[in-house]
């Protein structure tokens, strides 16, 4: 991040370079660092959960949903969504690999009216606002129990079914087909490569919840064996989603260097595991899930672990919980776990009262605070008390943590001019396209403050009649600072 100190004078010019007498001013009187941390919170497209509020609006409705989700988030001091693209081997974004969503248009495979692409349209929306957008992918999961009509020619069920296993109401890419999983990596590849996306993140869905039933991959199990293999099932599994999730964090880096990894398990790694968590599934034998390995092979920037569960509850201990996880991390990348935001607000039992501060306030500290609401319809207008609750809890603007490990080009110093006049002062900028976001700090009688987050390029805003000293700050793609 390129900072730049700036006295107020009437119509100042500043170009990027300060002289020695300007450099120790700024030394001795310079800002706070800028506050850092991830205030996430996913936006569920499948079954209409958070976006469409319906099947087949018209182009204009999408948009302005889309809008009103994106001021929501910057109202509440938000910094990321984590927008479900690919919900069951569909798209929410203009693909030439996967059909449209029927959740989007009403239809499989049918174009949204006048072929608007959400997914562009929110990124947008999201940079102009400082907010990263994540594009979350369900890896695997191919046929939803909730979707509706049938799947569309191109659809993988149809277009390739030898990959394809049902699972109940479910159909289900068989991790265990190489093909099967370029399938889903090519999905990945296509939107890094068409669409100017924060991050790529994953659930838990690798292998399904078995929910009673044994996940039908005898056939490609038996060919694994026919062809040398001698791990047992439950091993092979783990080691399919390994391959995938090693394949995926290089694909990633491979394309834009610059780009987050994440991926949000399942809470708990074992029962037992660590000792008092007593109940909940075993990720590591169901869902072949080994995430402790992925930390310590480093093959993601964070890890978003879904600790659903309230403080007191000992079994499912949320801050037990969490501490496990923090310890499993020899990398040092981001833990930023999701937070049961719904069920907190819904008052259900054995929340406290103050659940969402008690546990927000667990998640900071250290390097890389932050943490992920789900889903966005718990922080919407008609959430009671959700606005007065997060608005106490972010009482300013802050930029997700840095991550020093991507490689990113570095954004030029800004090129600022300050126009003060007697009833206000007006500060604007430009940028390099090397830029993701641009902090303006400002002085008054009662100190810093952080005025905005907001895009790069050409901008301006005003600061008000008292204001002693500006920054304006250039914020890299990986976050870092450089001054």
């Amino acid at each position: 991040m390129h900072r730049l100190a700036l006295l107020l004078l009437p119509l100042l010019f500043v170009a990027c370079s300060l002289d020695a007498t300007a450099q120790q001013s700024q030394a001795a009187d310079s800002p706070p660092p800028i506050a850092r941390e991830f205030r996430g919170a996913w936006v569920a497209t499948v079954d209409n959960i958070d976006f469409p509020s319906r099947p087949g609006l018209s182009a204009k409705e999408l948009a302005a949903e889309l809008d009103t989700i994106v001021a929501r988030a910057a109202e509440l001091r938000l910094n990321a969504l984590l927008f479900q693209v690919r919900p069951a081997g569909d798209a929410f974004y203009r693909s030439s690999l996967e059909p449209w969503s029927a959740w989007l248009s009403g239809t499989q495979g049918k174009a949204p009216d006048g072929d608007f692409d959400p997914l562009a349209h929110l990124i947008e929306r999201c940079h102009g606002q400082g907010i990263q957008l994540h594009a979350w992918f369900n890896p695997f999961r191919c046929w939803h129990k909730a979707s509706k009509g049938k799947p569309h020619a191109t659809h993988v069920t149809e277009k390739a079914p030898q990959l394809v296993v049902q699972h109940g109401p479910y159909q289900w890419l068989d991790p265990g087909l190489p093909l099967a999983r370029k399938w889903s990596l090519a999905t990945v590849q296509e939107v890094l490569r068409r669409y100017d996306v924060d991050g790529i993140h994953v659930d838990d869905y690798f292998y399904p919840y078995a929910e009673g039933r044994e996940f039908a991959d005898g056939g490609s199990y038996a060919k694994y064996r026919q062809g040398g293999g001698n791990l047992d099932r439950a091993a092979w599994r783990r080691q399919n989603v390994d391959t995938y999730v090693q394949a995926l964090y290089e694909l990633v880096h491979n394309e834009k260097p610059w780009v987050q990894v994440g991926i949000s398990p399942f809470g708990i790694a074992r029962p037992g595991v660590p000792k008092g968590i007593e109940a909940g599934v075993d990720q590591f034998v169901e869902l072949a899930a080994d995430v402790p390995k992925w930390l310590r092979e480093g093959w993601l920037d964070y890890l978003a672990p879904q600790l659903y569960w309230p403080i007191d509850q000992r079994a499912q201990s949320f801050p037990v919980l969490l501490d496990y996880w923090r310890a499993q991390n020899p990398r040092g990348r981001a833990i930023w776990p999701g937070l049961p935001t719904y069920r907190i607000l819904a008052k259900e039992p054995g929340f406290r009262i103050s659940e969402l501060r008690d546990e927000l306030a667990l998640t900071r500290g250290g390097p890389a605070s932050g943490h992920v609401h789900y889903s966005f319809k718990a922080l919407r207008g008609e959430a009671p008390h959700v606005a007065g609750s997060l608005r106490s809890l972010y009482t300013e603007p802050a930029l997700a943590p840095a991550m020093p490990w991507l490689e990113a080009p570095p954004p030029r110093a800004p090129v600022v001019r300050v126009d003060k006049q007697s009833r206000t002062s007006t500060v604007s900028w430009q940028t390099d396209q090397q830029a993701r976001f641009v902090v303006v700090q400002a002085r008054d009688a009662r100190g810093w403050r952080t005025v905005k987050i907001t895009a790069p390029g050409r901008g301006q805003c005003e600061l008000g009649p008292d204001v002693e000293k500006v920054v304006v700050s250039a914020v890299g793609r990986n976050g870092l600072a450089r001054n």
